[in-house]
């Protein structure tokens, strides 16, 4: 439990990246964040770490950089399949 309250704060840090980088809602930001986790195998924090080191200038992991962009064009089609 510790644990996870301490890599909590990361994890709200980079849904808050995301929000400017993708002009998305906390939600959406948070959604993408666990769907690169599902679909890099890569552990929450650990995205929501690499995004944040990103931020500050060091590249994005090439794969993470893909399911990024497949993660944030997947959010799109789903609000444009709902409007």
């Amino acid at each position: 439990m510790r644990d996870a309250l301490a890599k909590r704060p990361v994890i709200d840090r980079a849904r808050g990246a995301l929000t400017d980088l993708c002009s998305c809602s906390a939600d959406d930001a948070l959604e993408i964040l666990m769907d690169i986790s599902r679909h890099s195998a890569t552990q929450l924090y650990d995205v929501a770490e690499a995004l944040l080191t990103s931020v500050q200038g060091k590249p994005l992991p090439t794969p993470l950089q893909s399911h990024l962009a497949a993660a944030a064009a997947r959010m799109r089609t789903r609000h444009h399949g709902h409007a």
